[in-house]
């Protein structure tokens, strides 16, 4: 695992300098949707992570972002990337986003880089290891209740009863605690949870390139990750609960009850 993930590190930094070198001059080049924009950066990011990957490893799976799946040549392990998660933000120059690469062998998740090029910051993680920020390993905060938390979420990229869901828990939960934050980079947020400065953060509807690296980074900081109602993790689902633990249960409390009261409410 040591080559993958120097290999991935090296990856992680390449496409972060470009991101860091184009920021400002950015061409748009595609809308997903009106909220979902995809640019020249994104995809010069994701050139350079894949020819650095498939250079090392031509046998393995990749699935990115903008690319879509590409098989290798023996499918036991899939790379997992987000060449930059939080587009949106670096279309405008709001300098938080970041570049993700996870791996996963055989269905589990054994590697996961996260960088932050503007303030150089890389997070890193394999199972059993811990977790690491710059060399130095981190860990989550020790909040013990919702009431002393602050907490970050995003919301779904539509105007489904899932963004309505998570309005509500939103608006609920920044009542209750220190505070939501919404900074639009899942990959960071995890991060942030798993370095302490973030207590919680949940979402839903992502992809596997969003959490595939960030959420074994926050279990091997001493975190927990689940489905939004608490039962094992499916990376596939797109959504995500990740706490320092001890707030673990409360907070699945609350963001079923909210789930169960909007769908009351949208039946009714």
């Amino acid at each position: 695992m040591k080559n993958a993930r120097k290999i991935a590190t090296r990856a992680a930094l390449e496409a972060g300098k470009i991101l860091k070198e184009r920021l400002g001059d950015v061409r748009v080049i595609d809308y997903k949707a009106a909220y979902n924009i995809v640019t020249d950066v994104d995809k010069a990011s994701e050139a350079k992570i894949f020819s650095i990957i498939k250079d090392e490893f031509p046998e393995d799976d990749v699935l990115a972002e903008e690319s879509g799946f590409t098989k290798g040549q023996t499918s036991k392990r899939r790379w997992l990337i987000d060449p930059l998660d939080g587009t949106t933000n670096y279309a405008h120059t709001y300098p938080f986003f970041s570049v993700s690469i996870g791996l996963e062998e055989e269905g589990k998740r054994i590697l996961g880089i996260v960088y932050n090029p503007m303030t150089d910051e890389l997070f890193a993680a394999e199972p059993g290891q811990g977790a690491y920020l710059n060399d130095e390993r981190m860990f989550v905060s020790d909040a013990k209740t919702l009431q002393t938390s602050l907490l970050a979420t995003g919301f779904p990229p539509d105007t489904s009863k899932a963004l309505r869901t998570n309005i509500l828990q939103f608006k609920t939960l920044t009542d209750q605690t220190h505070g939501v934050r919404r900074d639009g980079s899942a990959a960071l947020d995890l991060c942030y949870v798993a370095s302490g400065r973030l207590d919680g953060f949940w979402e839903m509807k992502l992809a596997p390139w969003d959490i595939g690296a960030g959420s074994l980074i926050v279990e091997e900081a001493g975190g927990k990750v689940s489905n939004l109602a608490g039962g094992p993790l499916d990376i596939s689902t797109g959504h995500i609960l990740a706490t320092n633990g001890k707030i673990h249960d409360e907070l699945v409390e609350v963001l079923t009850r909210l789930e169960k009261e909007e769908s009351s409410q949208s039946q009714s």
